[in-house]
């Protein structure tokens, strides 16, 4: 019996100093790790403002648009906001565009203040390989050809693919899913162009609120 104790005793401290030091590890690393983790989203974030000039970094002033919402998406909506000298300089709008051929298609799309396109990039799908997936930025350049525009140029109505009346290229093969990211990108704009002033002066929000 006496053994038996002395045995459990004995994994009883092993289990604690176990314990202890992984604690210990999680003090000293956490903030490394925090840093690590903020510095990949800036760096996944920032191409898509383009040659927007801002202080500070892209993730200071994040706003959390709760669902439902007008934005597109049914889930939450994540607003980076930047600034230049304390004035709105652009905002990064992580949106869901609905009805992608394999499903939803997580979008970000920067804005500059004057409602100039700064960048799209796809942050999540599921599209088809070698069709679908040619929203990416590394799989072709189809994203790019945003950049610059703004919905006076062209009119609303012509944020379309070129199949259905607008001014956008499709993909070779693919039309389901650009209509897809183009409609979340002309409702993103409406939003953005119907509440500039209030997005960039709302309090900061943590994603995790």
């Amino acid at each position: 019996m006496n053994e038996v104790i002395k045995g459990g005793i004995t994994l009883a401290l092993i289990g604690a100093i176990c314990a202890a030091m992984v604690a210990t590890t999680f003090m000293l690393t956490r903030d490394r790790i925090a840093m690590n983790e903020r510095a990949w989203l800036e760096s996944s974030l920032e191409p898509a403002l383009g040659n927007v000039k801002f202080d500070g970094g892209v993730t200071d002033s994040t706003l959390v648009i709760r669902a439902p919402h007008q934005l597109p998406g049914t889930d939450d909506a994540v607003i980076y906001r930047v600034y230049a000298n304390d004035k709105p300089a652009a905002a990064l709008f992580a949106v869901t565009a609905r009805d992608g051929y394999a499903g939803a298609i997580r979008i970000l799309l920067g804005v500059e203040f004057d409602g100039t396109v700064t960048g799209l990039r796809i942050l999540q799908h599921r599209e088809t390989p070698g069709l679908g997936d040619r929203i990416v930025s590394s799989r072709s350049d189809w994203v790019f050809q945003f950049d610059g525009h703004s919905l006076g140029d062209p009119d609303v109505d012509a944020w379309m693919i070129k199949r259905d009346g607008g001014q956008f290229d499709q993909l070779s093969g693919a039309s389901v899913t650009p209509r897809a990211v183009i409609t979340a990108v002309r409702e993103t704009m409406i939003y953005f162009d119907a509440h500039r002033d209030e997005i960039f002066s709302a309090p900061a929000t943590r994603i995790d609120e």
